[in-house]
């Protein structure tokens, strides 16, 4: 059962089920009402039996039967009144209802006037009993209808009620359904889109999101989530795609040098050759380490911990000093907290340092500087030209300076990768001779928000 049908069935139980009740409250309302009427009628009537009684002495009035009046009901339209003089038994009547002790004490004024339903020869009465209005104490006037009067218009309201409650539940049912449909079009245009993306795997389909409603709040949604998606598809291709043209000289190199061992290991060139093949696995793994560091750096941290910047700083400028040591180190480091993954950071420090040890000339030195969550690192080399300087981040980017130096173009693209999972920002800061990148992070509060996700 698709949604529209549901909706559809929902609408009309609904309508359905409203006018179920309105028919619980109106069908008795009106039932009561009547049932006031009659028994209005019935008041009224026998308010008017003393103009009957003279009526009929009149009628009588100079016969044989002047004296003695009639106690038999009289009709009058659909009611019937009767008229019981004194002295009023209580007991079985054979011209009408049977007098009750209560029929007695009203007649006396010893009881008020009153309803009650009999039968009599078959038919249902409601009937009003009241003493004579104006007489002397002892006659009884009673006047009835039968109950029979009002069903008609009770049945017929009751069919009534029953026919605009299945035809108001159809058309309601008919109508959302209509409705239905017409709302439900921008999500079956939704639908279509991604069952397109799913079939084609074309993450550039656009998805419709032209209204500002949930629906549109949803097709926005998809729309974010399948551009964020094809992105990330993209970078992962791009990196493949990087990944195998940076692997393919050093193999190819170290191919080249194994096999000339191969052909003549008593060669003088043998150890020069091993050499060049031990420097291109060296690279290799080199790459390799930086490709695995990019991919786990680009997930979320899952250890996090407050960590003192400046001595990371320290930690590392020390190691560089033991594998340089014709270079300087110049530190100037303020305590600095950071909250985030210590070895991520550790090795975002590391690159930026070594890439300063890498440019800067035998003798130089190198100037570290780390004050309210900012890192420093400025060399003694030649700079970044400026055509250089918007690509210096980007992975596997070397620029034609660098190709001569090792190195697998990936350290600085892991110090930015870093920054950005840390909520930080790494740039390169312009300087009148050599070159300083800079890393930012925020200040470690005391509640630290989690590491978020790199795009």
């Amino acid at each position: 059962m698709n949604l529209r049908t549901r909706l559809a069935i929902a609408g009309g139980s609904i309508a359905a089920g409203a006018l179920v009740l309105v028919s619980v409250v109106l069908y008795p309302a009106v039932e009561a009402n009547l049932r006031g009427q009659i028994d209005s009628s019935l008041v009224a009537a026998a308010d008017q039996a003393p103009d009957v009684a003279k009526a009929i002495k009149q009628k009588f009035k100079g016969t044989a039967n002047e004296s003695a009046f009639p106690t038999a009901p009289l009709g009058i339209g659909s009611t019937q009144l009767q008229i019981v003089p004194d002295p009023v038994q209580a007991g079985p009547s054979t011209q009408f209802v049977d007098l009750t002790v209560r029929d007695v004490e009203v007649a006396k004024g010893t009881a008020a006037a009153y309803f009650r339903n009999a039968v009599y020869d078959g038919v249902a009465y409601r009937i009003y009993t009241a003493p004579f209005p104006g007489g002397a104490p002892g006659t009884l006037v009673r006047t009835a209808i039968p109950q029979s009067d009002p069903a008609p218009t009770l049945r017929q309201l009751a069919w009534l009620l029953a026919a605009s409650t299945v035809a108001a539940g159809l058309l309601a049912a008919l109508a959302s359904r209509l409705a239905a449909r017409r709302v439900l079009r921008p999500v079956r245009r939704l639908t279509e889109a991604v069952e397109l993306i799913r079939t084609t795997g074309d993450l550039a389909i656009p998805i419709p999101a032209d209204s500002q409603d949930e629906i549109g709040r949803l097709g926005s949604a998809f729309a974010g989530m399948t551009a964020a998606l094809d992105e990330s598809v993209g970078a992962q291709r791009r990196l493949v795609a990087d990944a195998s043209h940076e692997l393919r000289t050093p193999l190819t190199s170290l191919t080249v040098n194994l096999e000339l061992l191969a052909e003549d290991l008593a060669d003088t060139q043998a150890p020069h050759l091993a050499a060049e093949a031990l420097d291109q696995a060296g690279e290799l793994k080199t790459l390799i380490n930086d490709l695995v560091d990019l991919a786990r750096y680009g997930q979320p941290a899952f250890h996090t911990e407050d960590v003192r910047l400046d001595l990371v700083a320290e930690r590392v400028a020390a190691r560089a000093t033991r594998r340089a040591a014709q270079i300087g180190f110049d530190l100037t480091c303020a305590p600095t907290l950071a909250h985030g993954d210590p070895d991520a950071l550790e090795r975002a420090v590391a690159n930026l340092v070594d890439n300063a040890v890498k440019w800067s000339p035998s003798g130089g030195r190198v100037l570290i500087s780390v004050k309210e969550g900012t890192l420093d690192v400025a060399d003694a080399g030649p700079g970044i030209p400026d055509s250089d300087l918007k690509f210096v981040f980007d992975r596997f980017y070397r620029s034609p300076a660098a190709r001569a130096h090792p190195g697998s173009g990936l350290g600085l693209a892991i110090v930015r990768q870093v920054a950005e999972a840390h909520g930080g920002t790494a740039e390169v800061v312009p300087c009148h001779s050599g070159a300083l990148l800079r890393l930012k992070l925020p200040v470690a509060s005391e509640h630290a928000e989690p590491l978020a996700t790199p795009s």
